[in-house]
């Protein structure tokens, strides 16, 4: 199963997320798999949308058991959670207004 989600940005914290996610897929790529697999997601993919209202974080992650997937992030104590969570804590205003139009695999 695919989560998809798409939250809005603070104007001053794009660059900050997207310098993030460099380095997570940059010099920490090794330490971020690691925790992929420990909380059984396959892929994960991340974009930064930019438009006259401001910028979005579109975020796609690939896993089985998408609560798993949470518990296993939300108790980790790894430094790359860590941060993680306080850069996405302090970029993303909240939820954005999305419609799932579709969903479907064989």
């Amino acid at each position: 199963m695919i989560n998809l989600t798409i939250r809005r940005l603070h104007d001053d914290q794009v660059q900050t997320v997207i310098d993030w996610l460099a380095e997570v897929d940059g010099p920490r790529r090794d330490e971020a798999i690691e925790t992929l697999v420990a909380e059984g997601v396959r892929h994960e993919t991340a974009a930064v949308l930019r438009t006259g209202d401001g910028s979005y974080l579109i975020y796609a992650m690939e896993a089985d058991d998408f609560e798993r997937v949470r518990a296993v992030g939300a108790a980790s104590d790894a430094d790359i959670d860590k941060k993680h969570h306080e850069v996405m804590a302090a970029a993303l205003t909240g939820r954005s207004d999305v419609t799932r139009v579709l969903d479907i695999a064989p």
